[in-house]
């Protein structure tokens, strides 16, 4: 492989990712906040694996004390929500990959650095 099929391969995967973000992002945002009893639930990142046959999905929850629950049911329901994935995204692409959720723990690492700014 030369550098310039790298290239194009991490290119690909970048905007597969970037799609899935998105389309992730709509189909939590069209459950409403209800269903993850009042979290805000955000898509923060997407990372795929070089043959797209595998997302891991990156989640923040605030306020974050409702993230284990918030994770437990994004996992149960990932056979669901990667099927609404497949039916918006099949034009684009060949396999609809496995989904896997992870907690971006970001949003913690700022609010503990502005409560300590604040002391």
């Amino acid at each position: 492989m030369t550098h310039m099929e790298k290239n194009i391969e991490s290119t690909r995967q970048l905007k597969v990712a970037k799609e899935i973000q998105k389309v992730m992002a709509e189909i939590i945002r069209s459950k409403g906040m209800a269903t993850f009893g009042g979290a805000l639930v955000s898509v923060s990142g997407v990372k795929i694996s070089p043959d797209l046959s595998i997302a891991k999905i990156y989640v923040s929850v605030f306020p974050s004390d409702k993230a284990e629950a918030i994770m437990e049911a994004l996992r149960e329901n990932s056979r669901a929500l990667r099927g609404e994935l497949g039916s918006k995204v099949a034009k684009q692409l060949r396999i609809v990959p496995e989904i896997a959720f992870y907690l971006d723990s970001s949003l913690d690492y700022v609010e503990h650095i502005e409560e300590l700014l604040r002391k």
